[in-house]
């Protein structure tokens, strides 16, 4: 029983680690936080969530960032990416994918960088910050 509640755990569960300014206020740099891809147990994504992502950047960092909007849902002016053209009228989050922005936005890197993020590159949700 044991060996399946650790491979329960070591396939839904990981630890991240803080790394920037960009979630400031919420969590700081070295904050350890645990996510889960067990949505069936933690409930689905949805804006407010906090989650990790994959970077397209091979050997680079994971990302962490606030959910704004999901598939959809459409971003108000400004917050919409830097790329976007108000001419294309209103800007709606693709279909898979989600809409994240750091909590402390004047640093952050995030959707207004890099557009919407598809579901495939969510590696989980913050469940937890460690205290550790």
């Amino acid at each position: 029983m044991l060996l399946a509640y650790t491979f329960f755990f070591y396939r839904n569960f990981h630890t991240i680690q803080v790394s920037g300014p960009s979630m400031e206020p919420t969590f700081v740099n070295g904050d350890r936080l645990l996510a889960s891809s067990a949505y069936w147990l933690v409930g689905e994504i949805k804006p407010n969530d906090i989650v990790v992502v994959e970077s397209e950047e091979p050997g680079e960092d994971t990302i962490i960032k606030r959910v704004y909007k999901v598939e959809g849902e459409t971003v108000d002016w400004l917050n919409v990416p830097n790329d976007y053209s108000l001419a294309q009228g209103e800007y709606v989050v693709p279909a898979g994918s989600i809409y994240i922005l750091g909590d402390n936005r004047e640093v952050s890197e995030d959707s207004r960088r890099f557009g919407a993020v598809p579901r495939d590159r969510i590696l989980g949700k913050i469940v937890l910050k460690k205290w550790l």
